[in-house]
């Protein structure tokens, strides 16, 4: 190896920057680097630029903040709160309605609306025909041809049960919806449909108590509000305490279903047999005036009320008139009686006729009686006998005897369309000598049927005239009562002394030799009246051939509570009367009556 001397060391083509670098390098390691002074500025400047920034942004959030939560924070709050919550009503169903036994009379029922839509079958239409037809009781080739001829939307069933609908639903077929509703139903259908009336689409009453009884029927509910999560579903664990909460009443009536059904049965059976235009039976406890029938002919299926003709929505033996004829008699004799103008065992001379002012006054068929007590003059029907009781007493007299007891007003009751009675003006009536006397056979003023069981009512309990209704209060499922209605206090009409003579007068009625044999009940004291009457013509004057026949019973005699009231409206044919078409049904009322209230046989007197 080739050696050179150190003094001979040469550095050749070295570059001059290397070198400089490397001197730099080394003053770096030994001395502190001194930047010039205006680099120094530029950096200061820098500093301040940046913390003026930060300051501003500071400033501005701090402002913005302000703005937020203090000037808009309430605006913003309320708005967050309404997306962040829902406010529902939530379904409240109606009280259900039930007789004085529990039967239920109307509920809400849960149904389905049934939609098909053939474009999304996942099977073939005739299988889904076949199925359905199977369910819903229909033709299949019909619901073949439907869906065939529409791709969506046909309504298959509009109120399917819950039991079908879940039939529906295990067949599993693509294609079919149920949308949920409620519908108000009534298990029993007509029998009870004059008192409890319907519910419309809108569910609002419309007749019955549903109508007059809505505020009772409908619970009351408030808008709750429920939180939802960020994706819009609810949050149950956020509703408040007690949601939902609706209480377990329901509203209870005075009727029995099982004398209602035995009315009706009577009722339809006699007029079938005379082909009648309509007919009414009423059935009162004549203590506190609780119905506990009332059944009018024709009526309607309040499940199918689009199908029924309006006019029978008016429970007419609530809201139309009628002459009652005979039936009031035992009234004007208990009007006779308290005024002190006749004793049980007056007597009077019944000719046949009677002149009253330019009128003349007969019985019915030109029958005469000869002489007869005031017994024999309801016992017969004489008219001609009524007439010589009330003139002995003054107009004046008599026709605030007949305002006292309701005539020309109208009556409390909790049945809708209730109409006032009609009673000529006092002048007319006291100036014109005809009025007291066919007033008293029960012509010449008109009333409704309810409000002649009423008045009669006041033979049966003493002389009180109370108010007659049907809905007795609401009750929990517990049985206790919540809420009974306030009704007048009974008003004394007539002592009780004065009834029970009436009462008794009138069991001859019912006997063998009386005008109301039909009603007899083997083993029971019945009390009793019949009427035929003229129907009166809506332009004046009486319809030629057109009655109304009817009874009035009340039971029992030894101690008198029911009042039964019967009418036939237009029975054809001759021996079409009120103790021939009338008395029968209310025989076959009574009867059911004495089984269901378990009324003890009389006494042998």
């Amino acid at each position: 190896m080739q050696k050179f001397p150190p003094n001979k060391i040469k550095f050749r083509n070295l570059p001059q920057a290397n070198f400089k670098n490397r001197q730099q390098k080394k003053s770096k390691e030994n001395d502190t680097f001194v930047a010039p002074p205006q680099q120094v500025g530029n950096l200061k400047l820098r500093l301040f630029v940046v913390w003026g920034v930060l300051i501003a942004a500071g400033i501005g959030l701090g402002i913005n903040l302000y703005n937020l939560q203090i000037v808009r924070g309430p605006n913003l709050t309320k708005k967050a709160r309404s997306q962040q919550m829902v406010n529902l009503r939530p379904y409240m169903p109606r009280r259900q309605v039930t007789d004085r036994n529990k039967n239920v009379l109307a509920i809400d029922r849960q149904v389905y609306t049934l939609f098909a839509h053939p474009k999304l079958f996942n099977q073939p239409r005739h299988k889904v025909a076949e199925e359905l037809a199977k369910i819903l009781d229909q033709d299949a080739s019909k619901l073949e041809t439907r869906f065939a001829s529409q791709g969506t939307g046909i309504v298959l069933h509009s109120a399917l049960a819950e039991g079908l609908a879940d039939q529906v639903v295990a067949l599993r077929f693509n294609g079919i919806e149920l949308r949920q509703r409620y519908v108000r139903y009534y298990p029993t259908q007509d029998l009870t449909s004059e008192v409890v009336g319907y519910v419309n689409l809108d569910r609002r009453g419309q007749a019955g108590v549903e109508y007059s009884q809505e505020k009772l029927l409908e619970r009351s509910v408030q808008k709750v509000s429920l939180s939802r999560a960020g994706n819009g579903a609810l949050m149950p664990n956020y509703a408040p305490e007690g949601f939902p909460n609706f209480d377990d009443m329901s509203m209870e009536l005075t009727i029995d279903t099982r004398l209602q059904r035995a009315a009706r049965f009577a009722l339809k059976n006699q007029m079938k047999r005379y082909n009648a235009k309509r007919g009414a039976v009423i059935v009162m406890d004549a203590y506190d005036g609780s119905l506990l029938a009332m059944v009018t002919q024709p009526t309607y299926n309040p499940n199918e009320y689009s199908k029924a003709d309006i006019a029978l929505f008016r429970n007419w033996a609530v809201a139309d008139l009628y002459e009652p004829g005979s039936t009031f008699k035992p009234l004007n004799v208990a009007i006779g009686l308290e005024a002190g103008i006749i004793k049980p065992d007056d007597t009077f001379r019944d000719s046949g006729t009677i002149q009253v002012g330019d009128r003349r006054i007969k019985n019915s068929e030109d029958k005469r009686y000869g002489r007869i007590n005031i017994t024999q003059i309801l016992k017969y029907s004489s008219n001609i006998g009524m007439v010589q009781i009330i003139q002995r007493m003054r107009p004046s007299v008599y026709y605030g005897w007949l305002e006292k007891l309701g005539l020309g007003q109208g009556m409390e009751t909790d049945l809708p369309f209730s109409v006032a009675s009609q009673l000529k003006n006092q002048q007319e009536f006291i100036s014109t000598p005809i009025e007291p006397a066919t007033t008293s056979f029960g012509q010449g003023f008109s009333l409704t049927p309810l409000q002649l069981v009423q008045m009669t009512g006041a033979l049966a309990n003493g002389g009180k005239l109370v108010t007659p209704h049907v809905v007795k209060g609401l009750f929990d499922s517990n049985g206790q009562m919540h809420y009974t209605p306030a009704r007048p206090e009974p008003r004394q009409i007539f002592s009780p002394l004065t009834t029970q003579k009436v009462v008794e007068m009138m069991e001859t009625v019912v006997s063998t030799k009386g005008t109301g044999k039909e009603a007899q009940i083997s083993g029971y004291r019945i009390a009793g009246k019949t009427g035929t009457a003229q129907k009166a013509s809506s332009t004046g004057g009486y319809i030629s051939g057109a009655r109304i026949t009817s009874f009035i019973g009340i039971l029992p005699v030894e101690s008198p509570r029911y009042v039964v009231l019967a009418i036939v409206d237009e029975p054809k044919g001759e021996n079409a009367y009120g103790g021939t078409v009338a008395a029968p049904i209310a025989r076959e009322v009574m009867e059911a009556l004495i089984t269901t209230e378990q009324i003890p046989p009389s006494r042998a007197r």
